[in-house]
């Protein structure tokens, strides 16, 4: 069998053509790197090389030999280097999927950070519910989710990088609206508004305010904190968002009032989840840091 050593040692001794040089060239002794290249020779039937006591030719068919294992040996080398660059952070394309409550105020942010760090990286969002981005996860239709804990992940690994708290939202000139805080009781006479069934925030503002579904049941089917904040300003009641939505969603409508609720924190934790046995770990595990550095206002 022709090893990847005798074609090196081959290349060395036409680029010298002398076979001391190329042995030191190789770091072995002469008489080893003439050892290989005699049994290359045998095992191809051809002669390479012409060697006499002063010179090393190469020979005609040994030039066809030599030009065919230079390109084996620059193939050789392109994998290993394809090899270790995928042993770098984010140096292959990554999907993640994003849940609608995080993707439109986490994203913005995120990616002016990534983009210093990783130039290079690639990756392919999907927007989808909790409960879509588990199983795509678990299928490997998806190599990462971003989702909001707590959330059954059961056989997946979870990773988390943020906490945050609710914010309730409603007109200035309410009733609480000039408090820096408010409580699930005082909430309760403000015919407060949820995103529909079947997104997690819902079920995270319930927990978090010891609420029942029956009680902020009126009706609305929003599917977006967007809409919600668009039936607050048309003084239909008031609403719950998270932290991170504060920029996007408040700071623009000088109408509205955001109060902390005053309820056991943190209210959601955000997270990213995996295989057990994903193989670029790492690649996650910078993402999760530029996300994090992206919410605290360090993407330098």
């Amino acid at each position: 069998m022709i090893s990847f050593k005798q074609l090196t040692y081959a290349l060395a001794a036409a680029e010298t053509l002398h076979f001391k040089k190329a042995a030191d060239k190789c770091h072995v002794s002469q008489s080893a790197l003439s050892t290989a290249l005699s049994q290359l020779e045998e095992q191809l039937g051809v002669q390479i090389f012409e060697r006499d006591n002063k010179k090393v030719l190469v020979t005609p068919i040994g030039q066809e030999v030599l030009a065919r294992a230079a390109e084996i040996v620059a193939q050789v080398h392109s994998l290993q280097n394809l090899s270790s660059s995928l042993k770098e952070p984010l140096s292959f394309p990554l999907s993640v999927g994003v849940i609608p409550t995080i993707a439109p105020y986490l994203l913005p942010k995120m990616f002016p950070t990534l983009n210093k760090r990783f130039p290079n990286a690639e990756l392919r969002i999907v927007e989808e519910q909790s409960h879509v981005l588990v199983e795509k996860v678990r299928k490997g239709e998806l190599d990462t989710a971003i989702l909001a804990l707590p959330y059954e992940c059961e056989g997946l690994l979870t990773m988390e990088f943020w906490q945050e708290d609710f914010f309730w939202v409603t007109l200035k000139g309410d009733k609480y609206s000039q408090q820096k805080e408010i409580t699930s009781d005082e909430m309760m006479h403000s015919n407060l508004m949820l995103l529909k069934e079947g997104h997690c925030l819902k079920d995270h503002i319930l927990d978090a305010c010891k609420l029942s579904e029956e009680e902020t049941e009126h009706g609305f089917g929003a599917t977006s904190l967007n809409t919600l904040i668009q039936m607050v300003l048309g003084k239909l009641g008031t609403t719950l968002i998270p932290e991170m939505a504060l920029d996007q969603l408040i700071s623009q409508n000088k109408e509205l009032s955001a109060v902390h609720l005053k309820e056991p924190g943190p209210h959601r934790r955000i997270a990213f989840i995996i295989r057990p046995n994903f193989t670029r770990l790492s690649s996650v595990e910078a993402l999760k840091d530029v996300c994090k550095d992206a919410l605290a206002g360090n993407g330098a």
